[in-house]
């Protein structure tokens, strides 16, 4: 995947929500809703829907991928869905690390790290999300939170291996519950984040890695987030299942 530097990159999470024809009709009326942007618009469906996304998507700006991939190459994993299967269904990236796959899952930091390998492996560009929970936040934990997870998926690879790295900054609070960060707030993490990353692999590889923002992110505070200097894209779930939302964020969020 060919990234247009310094534009903001726009996701959108479906998460487990809508069936191949469901995407199928989501796509051909966001081509008709979205504006010529001057940004990156990327959509990851659930697993049974990337291809036919992928298809749809086909000779416009929109890049698909998927929300999860296993930690292994192949074998006896029943349900698992290897990079090479993502690849081969013409997904481009993949979110790695999600807080409810943490969550859920029980996905440790040595998990994230082997599924980042995997995607590296397969050209795949690894999305990976990082955040605190709302008791870690209010006990001052985040920088440490952020320390263990950037540090536990990046440490042993070279910076030239992850030059095409997304990080994600999503607390776990704001997610689904319609509290987000304040511009300022999310600010300050994301330069945190930045640090991290600059201490690790050096200031110039740091300055050009893209940070988004997730959570609740909607139309009507997506341009005031986009506006911070370290917030370089959004990673949206609710408000990206409608084609009407979703390209509203993608015009609100391409003109700040």
């Amino acid at each position: 995947m060919v990234r247009m530097k310094n534009l903001p990159i726009m996701i959108a999470n479906w998460k487990m929500h809508k069936t191949a024809p469901e995407a199928r009709h989501f796509i051909g009326e966001l081509i008709k809703l979205m504006p010529k942007v001057q940004g990156e618009v990327w959509i990851a469906p659930p697993f049974t829907a990337v291809a036919e996304c992928a298809k749809a998507c086909q000779e416009t700006q929109i890049a698909v991928g998927a929300q999860n991939l296993s930690e292994w190459v192949q074998g006896a994993y029943t349900g698992e869905v290897s990079g090479q299967m993502l690849k081969d269904s013409g997904a481009e990236f993949v979110l790695i690390g999600h807080s409810e796959r943490r969550k859920i899952f029980r996905e440790t930091e040595a998990t994230v790290k082997e599924k980042i390998h995997r995607a590296l492996e397969n050209q795949l560009t690894p999305v990976l999300c990082v955040g605190e929970t709302h008791s870690q936040r209010e006990s001052g934990q985040t920088q440490a939170v952020l320390e263990a997870q950037i540090r536990g998926a990046l440490t042993g690879f070279e910076a030239s291996a992850l030059k095409s790295l997304i990080i994600a900054y999503e607390p776990v609070w704001a997610i689904g519950t319609g509290v987000t960060a304040s511009p300022q707030m999310a600010q300050e993490t994301h330069n945190s984040a930045r640090l991290i990353v600059s201490s690790m692999f050096g200031a110039g590889f740091a300055q050009d890695l893209p940070f988004l923002y997730g959570g609740s992110v909607k139309p009507d505070n997506v341009a005031e987030l986009m506006a911070q200097g370290d917030i370089n894209g959004a990673l949206i779930g609710g408000a990206s299942l409608e084609a009407s939302s979703f390209a509203e964020i993608i015009k609100q969020g391409s003109q700040s």
